[in-house]
Formats: structure tokens, C-alpha cells, sequence
């Protein structure tokens, strides 16, 4: 048997084969111990907490020590209670407990109750220490053998015991052939190498909860919609009160169903909807969107342009990634997606209005500037086209891209280069749940050859995948994924009313206080850092795989400093677990009532001021099936599972040191207290924002 080398001289995780523990390196561990007859022979009691009620397997458990290691031992698996006893006797002690083995064997009848959940192992020495181990992994055929370290966090430099740096590069072994990087499409991230849901391993798919509560959901809804609209027109709503008649369940937000066409609402939308990325402040117009001041006066109560763009009071909303596509055919009709440019003004009276609209980048007769002066039916249109972009431009680079494409480059470095042992693979485990399997049926159901996007969207699907992902990908900088500098960039400190930035900034701050003490607890230098190799390869991969070695990404390759893992780490849970939030949750708030959300048009815009009218609009708006499609999807994507883990709330005990618990137990106290502020908030509000409040906020991409 190869022996299994600790060292790390190029920084790189070696390939180990098993079995996980080399019998020669566990005895220059034990040449490091104590005499034996310093120990005594014992028994040790064993709690297994387990979801698995029975099972046909028999698990075996080794303990290892720095002595000697006990006889494989029979464990009792079958209970009723999550929680059951075991005894394991030793002629003598193993000394100190470094390990647990656990070994599944399986049964003559091997096709059914051959799978068993170990949650986690408390081992209760002789001398009455209890020591835990984190396990959260199912035992099968295809995986017969685990081993296990306590809860106690440790960096491999300053790991001594050859038994558990072998133990833990072994660890990674196994989860480097689990977990593998595969190309998607030119341009865009890495992402895990399983075609479906079943290709992943067991920890990381959907509990049972969450697997049936979605299945059931997604009919349900589709059911309900379709036999609502049973009455309506086969191709156009032809009123707002027939489209409110036939779709009532799931029910829209009633506020957002009465105030979507006014313009205050309109503005409203780009700080507090879900997208509200996009809009910045505007110094100076582009040269492809020429309004004068003789078409704004009227909107901006008596002042003048120059003067509210020199005074910080106009925005703009460019949708430029748009451009350039023909439109998707839906029912053998060609749909429209426009590229607008937005203008909007901040009024003395603390509102967000839009004055300026065009429709395409480019400027002509044919693309006239709209106005709120103009028709009823021709500013609606032009409003209704800008939110039809919006939901494109949210739903692929926001939503999709910023923050599930990312969150799975997340997860997948952790589980490569992070073994259990490491305190950042303990920090973040949380916030990796379920995100790979979402990520799956997103990529098979929505963005698939013949999922949603191809067939009820205006963009489809080749060019969403091939052209506006990589697109929207080009443009994206680490400072756009760090709230604080983003929302400087885009010029954004003062605007009134802007709850996204008030409550983000919040939880911004409450995070990197966690994550800053609790990775000062084990980072005490900087040279901690620059000798941890295991998170250089972490970052490395992220570097390359998640961000394409684009160095103009800003995105770091390497660490040498405290603070600037501090730093990355704080975005990452912010953007799994608050941006997600942000960009997730309120999608069947908005888009629930179709005409604020449209998900495709199917007329053009007027090329012509004066000639659109009551039927032009309802021509304009997608058809019955296609409204139907997307409401359902938009109310799955925002319906939380009945299992689901708030920002804070950890499920499973990973730190067993008292200084990390401790920042823990403070992180959760902050979070509730901001619980509260955003509540005392939200009581003065027509339309409370609580997208942000922690305790609807999930650890992770989940939905």
C-alpha cells in the first residue's frame, strides 16, 4: 500500500487512493503519543443522530486513535428516534480519538433500504469527554466507507498528525472525482459535470421535503392557471378586468395590481423590484439618446435638465446588452425585445419618475423619444416595452448569472479544495445547499433547447445561453459583486427610498463582522494566509474556472493578506444568500400581475407618435399560454420550501470551538435585531419591502 505524504510543497492537492488510512502513517502518528500503559481499556458510548429510520446495510464503525485503533464494530441503526446508542468496547484505549471510520456492507437483498443518512457521531470517551463528529453524508454502494474529524476547525499548516493530514487530502481525493468542472458555453462559468439531478451526489440533491413540496407546486400551479384561463380568448386578453377575472390564484399583490402604469410606481421599480441593479445616476446624456430640455421641462417642476443632472437628481436605465436581437418565434409569431434607454428624475418630494423613454440604442425617426406627455396608450406602451427588457435582462444576467451561475462556481470550489476540517469549508457549507441541484433543472427546464425561455420568452433560448449570457458576463467586475463599492459606482448614495441599498448595506455589514471575527479565530497573520494552501487552491480555481482567468474581473488569483479574504468571503454569502434575496424573492410580487412583467410582446413599438390605442395594447401584451407559462414559473421561483434555512440558521453543528460558536451566536443576535429594524421600517410603508429582511433571506441558492 502507497504510503500517503502530508507534505505540500507546490500548493496542489495530491490523489490518494484507499483506503483512507495508511497503516504505517497512523503508527508514526502513535510513535508521537503518549506510552500505553499510561491508558486503559474502555468502553465508548456512541450517539448516532440519523434521518434514517432503517436500513438493511450494516454499518460498521472504527475508532482511531493515536494508540492503537478499536475492531470494526457493529453500529444499531434501526430507530424510530433520530438519535440512538451505541456501545463500542477496546481491549485498551485508543488514546487519543483522531478518527471514526464508518463502513456500509451491503445486504443479500440489495435493491431495497441499501441507503443510510449519518447526520453526525457524539463519542463519549472512557474518561467521559465528548467528542463530535460532523458527518451529513449517506452511506451506499456508492459510497461503502467514511472517515471522519471532529468539529474542531484546523488549518492544514498548522496540522501536525500525519494520520489526519493523510485523512484530509484523501477527503478531497474522493471529493474531486464527486464533484468535477465542465464547460458550459463559451464565455460564461464553469459548472458541475452531472447532465441531471441524479448524477449528483446524495448530501447536495433535495431532502424528500423539498423534492415533493416543488414536484407538487409546479403541477399544481400549471393546473390552476390552465383551467382559469379555460374561458378566456385562445389568443388575446382582450381587457385588464378579463385578465384579473380568469387569473386569480395565485393570487397578484393587489397593491402592485392597482399602481403598475403610474409612473411613480414605474420608477419605484428600479430601487426596490427585482432588479435593482441597473439604474445609476446620469452627469452627462449619451450621444445616442438625445433629449432636450424642451421635451422634459413639463416633468421637472419648473427647473431645467442641465441643472438636475449638475445637482445629482437624474438616472438612467440603460438596456444595451439587449441589443441587437431579432426576437423569438413564439406560436409562429415573431416576438419583440427592445434595448431602452430610461430617464428618470428624483422630485424634490422624494419620488422616482421616468421622463424620457426610447426603445432602441440607436436614435431615428423611427425610435422616437417617448414622453409622459404623450398619449396615454404610447406612454404605457413604451413603459410596458421597458419593463419587458427588465425581465430579460433580470432574469439572465441578475438572477441567473450574478448570482446561481456564481453561487455554483462557489460551492464547487469548496467542495474540491476545503476538507471538513478546513474553518472556511465549515463557514460556507451552508450556504452551498441544494445549490447544484437548482442549478440542474434551471439549466433542463429553463434554458434548455425546449424549456421556458425558448418557448414563452421574446429572447429564446440559443441567443439567451450563446450570446446574452457571455455578454453580460464581459461586463462583470468584483466591485459590482461587493454592494458597497457597486452602489458607489453607480452614483446611488443619496437617492431617496432606496430600501434595496439601506437593508443590502445593512446585511453587508452584518456579515463581514461574522465572517471577520470567526476567520480571525484561525487567519492570526497574513502568513497564515499566503501558507494555506488549500485556500489558494480554493480562490485559484474560482479565478480560473469561475472568472475565466479574466484579470480584468478585478477578481483575486491568489491571497496574501487577512483582510482580503475577509473580504471575498463576505461576497460570496452576500451574493448566495442576501442577493439572491434581493433578486429572487419579489419575482411573483411584480410579476404576478403580467402587464408590470411581461415575459414577451409580440407587436413592435409605434415607429409613430398618436396611432396606438386600447387594442393596440392588448395586441402588444403575450398571448394566453404564454402568460400562463410564465406566471407559473415566476411563482415557483419565488415559494419557499417548507424546509428552507434563513441567513444565520444552521441546521447542522460544524464548529466545535468555543471562539467561532461564540461569533455565531452574535452573528444570529444581529441578524435578529435587524429583524426588527427592518419591521419598525416597514409599518410606515404602502408597500413594505422586506426582500431583505434576514429572516426571509435563505442561506443559499436554493430557488
Amino acid at each position: 500500500m502507497p504510503l500517503c505524504n502530508g507534505a505540500h510543497k507546490s500548493g496542489k492537492t495530491e490523489q490518494f487512493p484507499f483506503p483512507f488510512l495508511c497503516s504505517l502513517s497512523a503508527e508514526v502518528s502513535r510513535s508521537q503519543a503518549p506510552a500505553a500503559s499510561e491508558l486503559i481499556m474502555g468502553e465508548y458510548t456512541v450517539e448516532v443522530h440519523s434521518t434514517t429510520k432503517f436500513t438493511l446495510q450494516s454499518i460498521y464503525i472504527r475508532l482511531i486513535g493515536s494508540t492503537c485503533d478499536s475492531k470494526p464494530q457493529v453500529l444499531h441503526t434501526f430507530s424510530l428516534s433520530s438519535v440512538r446508542t451505541s456501545k463500542v468496547s477496546c481491549t485498551k484505549s485508543v488514546g487519543t480519538l483522531m478518527l471514526v471510520e464508518l463502513e456500509a456492507k451491503p445486504s443479500w437483498f440489495k435493491y431495497f433500504f441499501q441507503d443510510w443518512f449519518c447526520a453526525k457521531l457524539v463519542v463519549t470517551t472512557p474518561e467521559g469527554e465528548k467528542i463530535h463528529f460532523p458527518c451529513n453524508q449517506w452511506l451506499n454502494s456508492k459510497k461503502t466507507v467514511v472517515s471522519l474529524s471532529n468539529d474542531k476547525a484546523m488549518l492544514i499548516n498548522k496540522e501536525t498528525n500525519i494520520t489526519l493530514l493523510n485523512q484530509r487530502q484523501q477527503e478531497l481525493a474522493v471529493r474531486q472525482q464527486d464533484f468535477r468542472w465542465k464547460k458550459y458555453q463559451n464565455g460564461v462559468p464553469y459548472i458541475i459535470d452531472a447532465e441531471e439531478t441524479s448524477d449528483l451526489p446524495e448530501e447536495v440533491r433535495f431532502s424528500f421535503t423539498k423534492d415533493i413540496e416543488m414536484k407538487f407546486n409546479a403541477v399544481s400551479v400549471l393546473v390552476e392557471l390552465e383551467l382559469e384561463s379555460l374561458g378566456a380568448c385562445l389568443d388575446t386578453w382582450e381587457s385588464l378586468e378579463e385578465l384579473h377575472s380568469r387569473l386569480q390564484h395565485p393570487t397578484p399583490n393587489e397593491y402592485i395590481r392597482q399602481n403598475w402604469d403610474s409612473d411613480e410606481f414605474f420608477g419605484y421599480q428600479f430601487l426596490n423590484g427585482p432588479n435593482p441593479m441597473l439604474i445609476k445616476r446620469c452627469s452627462e446624456l449619451p450621444d445616442n439618446f438625445p433629449v432636450t430640455d424642451d421635451m422634459v421641462k413639463s416633468s421637472l417642476g419648473g427647473s431645467c435638465l442641465k441643472r438636475e443632472l449638475q445637482e445629482g437628481n437624474i438616472f438612467l436605465c440603460d438596456y444595451k446588452t439587449l441589443s441587437g436581437f431579432e426576437g423569438n418565434m413564439i406560436n409562429n409569431k415573431r416576438q419583440t425585445l427592445t434595448a431602452p434607454l430610461c430617464l428618470l428624475y428624483s422630485t424634490p418630494e422624494k419620488k422616482l419618475i421616468p421622463i424620457a423613454i426610447q426603445l432602441y440604442q440607436e436614435h431615428n425617426k423611427e425610435n422616437p423619444i417617448f414622453l409622459p406627455s404623450d398619449s396615454k396608450w404610447d406612454w404605457l406602451l413604451a413603459k410596458t416595452f421597458v419593463r419587458s427588457a427588465g425581465f430579460h435582462e433580470h432574469e439572465l444576467n441578475v438572477h441567473l448569472l450574478r448570482t446561481h451561475l456564481l453561487a455554483e462556481v462557489f460551492s464547487l470550489a469548496t467542495m474540491r479544495n476545503l476538507p471538513s476540517a478546513h474553518p472556511l469549508f465549515k463557514l460556507l457549507m451552508p450556504h452551498t445547499r441544494y445549490t447544484f441541484q437548482i442549478n440542474i433543472m434551471a439549466r433542463n427546464l429553463l434554458i434548455s433547447e425546449d424549456g421556458i425561455f425558448k418557448k414563452y420568452t421574446a429572447i429564446g433560448c440559443d441567443d439567451a445561453v450563446h450570446t446574452f449570457l457571455p455578454n453580460s458576463f464581459s461586463t462583470l467586475t468584483y466591485s459590482s459583486l461587493c454592494l458597497p463599492e457597486n452602489i458607489k459606482e453607480r452614483g446611488l448614495e443619496k437617492i431617496p427610498n432606496y430600501y434595496y441599498r439601506d437593508d443590502g448595506l445593512k446585511l453587508w455589514d452584518i456579515i463581514h463582522k461574522f465572517v471577520n471575527g470567526l476567520l480571525t479565530c484561525y487567519y492570526k497573520t497574513d502568513d497564515d494566509v499566503k501558507e494555506d494552501p488549500e485556500l489558494q487552491n480554493w480562490i485559484s480555481e474560482i479565478f480560473e474556472y469561475g472568472f475565466l482567468k479574466n484579470e480584468s474581473t478585478r477578481i483575486p488569483c491568489s491571497f496574501s493578506k487577512v483582510e482580503e479574504v475577509i473580504k471575498f468571503v463576505t461576497m460570496v454569502i452576500f451574493t448566495v444568500s442576501a442577493q439572491h434575496a434581493a433578486v429572487n424573492n419579489g419575482q411573483f410580487d411584480f410579476g404576478g400581475w403580467m402587464p408590470n412583467l411581461p415575459t414577451s410582446l409580440r407587436l413592435p413599438p409605434p415607429k409613430t407618435k398618436g396611432e396606438s390605442t386600447e387594442k393596440t395594447f392588448f395586441q402588444t401584451l403575450p398571448d394566453v399560454t404564454t402568460t400562463i407559462h410564465g406566471l407559473a414559473v415566476l411563482y415557483l421561483l419565488s415559494k419557499k420550501a417548507s424546509d428552507h434555512s434563513a441567513l444565520g440558521v444552521y441546521t447542522e453543528d460544524l464548529f466545535g470551538d468555543a471562539e467561532a460558536c461564540q461569533h455565531v451566536s452574535e452573528f444570529q443576535e444581529d441578524l435578529r435585531k435587524r429583524d426588527q429594524e427592518v419591521n419598525i421600517r416597514n409599518r410606515d410603508l404602502q408597500l413594505p419591502y422586506d426582500y431583505l429582511k434576514p429572516e426571509k433571506v435563505d442561506n443559499s441558492v436554493s430557488l
